[in-house]
């Protein structure tokens, strides 16, 4: 790598200028960053806000990211590692996770320790410091599901805050820290409450329960459900390494059940499903497919052939290229259905 981690380092040559984020970002897109410093502590993320002038931008796994130009200012680099339990009692257990570990890293671990809880978690990729700013969330569980709290820093002055699920306003694919408090704090350190033992085996969203009945289990185990939702994912999405893209671009649209059953008199095979008093949710998958767009490549772009919500990067695609892909998409489904698709990937 072109950089080292800052606090091994005197902190004049902890800086590294003009770094080739392509590595860093799994749609594989060429950019630079004027400058970029890794953090692996509370204390070198203090001593760096203290010494150095912004703009701050924060960087994790790059697996949710479209870079569409270069990145100007300061770009922070989340490292922090460290994974324990903290507390446990017969029942639960509560781990604290450094929020540079990647995601699936903490979910093995976890499994490891016979710990559940985000077994239907497995394989997303990412850093464990993204993970509440996202809501991440798949197979019937979310992320607010397992959530205790949180420690991050505000990049304006340094100072460490805690965050409870209250604070951070949890919602679909969605918190305060996309909204209201949007590139203002660095996540150190995340805290999540898990079962040690009697766990509840989540085996009825997708296709995990057909896939364990496949496999002849009758009584799956936490580690069971996550080979299966690891299988399923790699069947269904594209591996970054080998085809460039960030998972499902866009969200799951949620519309009001009067605009719902108008759509229905027109699409009666239209799959949903509730979500909320007065509202339905409809699987952009299958909007974006019936919108022809399953398969379908322009250019170095297309939505890959076994998932329309997939955006790919077939052969070294720019940033700019790939939005204008996916704003096509967009106009095509809310011609058609008269739904705005809003992005889950975070465009730069």
């Amino acid at each position: 790598m072109p950089w080292q981690n800052y606090n091994s380092m005197p902190f004049e040559d902890s800086f590294r200028n003009q770094i080739d984020l392509e590595q860093l970002n799994t749609f594989g897109v060429k950019v630079t960053a004027e400058c970029m410093i890794p953090i692996s502590s509370e204390e070198g993320l203090q001593e760096v806000l203290k010494n150095t002038e912004g703009p701050f931008r924060i960087l994790g796994g790059g697996s949710n990211i479209l870079f569409t130009q270069d990145v100007n200012g300061v770009l922070l680099k989340n490292e922090i590692k460290g994974m324990e339990v903290v507390e446990r009692n017969g029942h639960w257990a509560i781990v604290k996770v450094g929020g540079g570990e990647r995601w699936h890293d903490f979910v093995c671990w976890c499994l490891d320790q016979n710990l559940g809880g985000i077994e239907n978690l497995s394989l997303i990729p990412g850093t464990v410091g993204a993970a509440p700013i996202q809501n991440i969330g798949a197979y019937g569980i979310e992320l607010k599901d397992v959530f205790y709290k949180l420690s991050a820093i505000r990049l304006s002055d340094g100072r460490i805050r805690s965050f409870s699920p209250a604070d951070c306003t949890f919602d679909y694919r969605d918190s305060i820290f996309k909204k209201d408090f949007k590139g203002q704090y660095f996540i150190t350190r995340v805290y999540i409450k898990l079962t040690s033992k009697d766990h509840q085996i989540r085996t009825r969203y997708g296709a995990i329960q057909d896939k364990l009945l496949e496999w002849e289990i009758q009584k799956p185990s936490i580690q069971d459900v996550s080979q299966a939702v690891i299988h399923i994912r790699k069947q269904k999405l594209p591996d970054p390494e080998k085809l460039g893209n960030a998972g499902s671009f866009f969200k799951n649209p949620i519309i009001p059940t009067r605009h719902f059953e108008q759509l229905k008199k027109r699409f009666p095979d239209i799959v949903h499903y509730p979500a909320g008093e007065g509202q339905i949710k409809v699987p952009a998958g299958w909007l974006v497919e019936r919108c022809d767009w399953k398969g379908k490549r322009v250019g170095a772009v297309g939505c890959y052939e076994k998932q329309a919500l997939v955006i790919v990067n077939y052969d070294n695609a720019t940033g700019p290229e790939i939005w204008l892909h996916a704003q096509k998409v967009m106009k095509s489904v809310f011609e058609t259905f008269g739904v705005m698709l809003q992005p889950e990937v975070n465009v730069w």
